[in-house]
């Protein structure tokens, strides 16, 4: 196989956190984000961003992740809480609530894209298509798309006119036909133009 492109690392002396968010542009259900620090020497040829993946080879990749990361952690908002500080703020807040779990705390922070807010006194950087660049980040990536995924499949049970089994709270022509049939649910964004 060929070796990854992904970097190991973006500092090569602190503990680094990579993060990232999943469930930023959906219709319902609640955003998740994910912090993972991966040992300085972590490699995998398949590891990648999560949306390059196949849903198979994410849970192959999760349960290697968490095996062999020094530490992992998930952190979600639910509906109210993105609709009272719009997702953006959500994104950030669910990072946060990943990164406090971990343990030890990392001593510096990768997160993918262009927009976060201090975390306690970490210095932190931000990486634009982080997850297609760096281990750590494409690593949370692939917890916090699963976790969601995962909720969102609990939830088609109770709700399988809006087809979330598939498309996990995007909008779909699917999912978006269910809201003009049927209304929202509580568990859609009020926030969010919704058709």
């Amino acid at each position: 196989m060929l070796k990854s492109k992904l970097k190991s690392y973006f500092n090569a002396v602190l503990t680094e956190a990579g993060c990232d968010e999943a469930g930023r542009g959906c219709l319902a259900g609640p955003v998740y984000a994910a912090a993972v620090i991966l040992p300085k020497n972590f490699q995998n040829e398949l590891l990648n961003d999560s949306k390059q993946l196949k849903e198979k080879d994410r849970y192959e990749l999760r349960q290697i992740i968490e095996q062999q990361a020094i530490s992992w952690a998930v952190g979600w908002c639910d509906r109210q809480e993105i609709d009272q500080y719009n997702i953006l703020n959500a994104s950030i807040l669910s990072m946060h609530k990943a990164l406090e779990q971990l343990s030890p705390q990392p001593e510096h922070i990768l997160v993918d894209g262009n927009r976060f807010k201090p975390y306690q006194f970490i210095p932190h950087t931000c990486v634009v298509k982080g997850d297609a660049k760096y281990f750590s980040i494409a690593a949370a990536s692939i917890l916090a798309k699963t976790y969601r995924d995962d909720f969102m499949k609990q939830l088609d049970l109770q709700f399988p006119m809006y087809d979330w089994d598939t498309n996990k709270g995007y909008p779909t022509k699917k999912h978006r036909a269910a809201i003009q049939k049927y209304g929202l649910t509580q568990f859609h964004r009020q926030s969010f133009k919704q058709i």
